[in-house]
């Protein structure tokens, strides 16, 4: 494999990198395109213009209907855990972020618990994550999971051997139970090819944005690719159960990922879509003694655009 700094240096490098930039970015044009629809047509050559703009009409898409499948989570008052994992730059965030964007925070949260603390290190293993199990009519998404055992903790040696097959003795249990008591599980893996985690750290290294990303952490589990790749291996054999099945998503083209992983998750949930009742804006009351107090200059927000 070539060098960091040859590399980077390379033409096709550079037209990669500049995706990379162009797919970061993108993230904030989403956010403005509520009103935007994109009209139908006949199937177009899948340049990059083309599929970008099919990508943001499919997005758009997806969201209305994750939007009627939390209506009737709330509804019917089903209960939901949606786990998230893979390698680091694997897209899981970006995937997270598309399926909370339009999604009403009260019932929908996500959970990514930092480092356990020293009394969290006392703890049964699973403890720290029940309290983040959801309630009637709630999703929890989990940006890393108890998962983290079979994965980042025993590769970086956080963990001992016992532990970690304690771990694989418990799960499927665990997993069993929550689901006895209702809870839906859905698993995801993010996989993405050494190649492409190489290029996205690399990204991160050179974008000012994104280096809050990249931790020693990281950077080490990077060295570590082939020990990665040994513990998924073993965790998705050991902990595929028909309760709390395990999903593999494609994660080397971060669009296509995020819509295929989008629509296989609303797949999952018997869903339907709700008669809403016509929202009304009601007539604002109005009184001749109501005065609206000037706001002080010195408060005001200077208005630079």
């Amino acid at each position: 494999m070539a060098t960091q700094d040859n590399t980077f240096q390379s033409e096709t490098f550079h037209q990669r990198l500049l995706q990379e930039f162009y797919d970061s970015y993108d993230e904030e044009l989403e956010m403005e395109l509520d009103d935007l629809r994109f009209g139908d047509g006949q199937p177009q050559a899948d340049d990059e213009k083309t599929w970008r703009r099919r990508y943001f009409r499919e997005l758009l898409h997806l969201q209305g209907e994750l939007v009627k499948m939390q209506d009737w989570v709330m509804r019917t008052g089903h209960r939901m855990v949606i786990l998230f994992e893979g390698r680091d730059a694997a897209g899981k965030g970006g995937v997270i972020k598309r399926i909370t964007q339009r999604l009403n925070p009260r019932t929908c949260r996500v959970a990514a618990l930092p480092a356990p603390n020293d009394r969290e290190k006392t703890q049964w293993y699973f403890q720290r994550y029940i309290a983040h199990l959801p309630a009637a009519g709630e999703m929890v998404l989990f940006d890393r999971s108890w998962y983290n055992r079979a994965g980042v903790e025993r590769v970086m040696g956080f963990c001992n051997d016992d532990e970690v097959e304690e771990f694989y003795r418990s799960v499927p249990e665990f997993e069993k139970m929550l689901t006895r008591s209702g809870i839906q599980i859905v698993k995801y893996w993010f996989s993405i090819t050494d190649e492409e985690q190489e290029l996205r750290f690399l990204s991160r290294i050179h974008d000012p944005l994104k280096q809050w990303k990249l931790s020693p952490m990281d950077l080490e589990s990077r060295r570590r690719w082939e020990e990665y790749t040994e513990a998924k291996e073993e965790m998705l054999a050991r902990t595929h159960i028909d309760e709390a099945p395990w999903w593999v998503v494609q994660g080397v083209d971060k669009k296509r990922a995020r819509l295929n992983c989008i629509s296989h998750l609303l797949q999952q949930v018997p869903y339907e879509e709700s008669e809403q009742k016509a929202i009304v804006l009601p007539v604002r009351e109005r009184h001749e003694d109501y005065r609206r107090a000037p706001v002080p200059d010195h408060m005001i927000v200077p208005e630079k655009y």
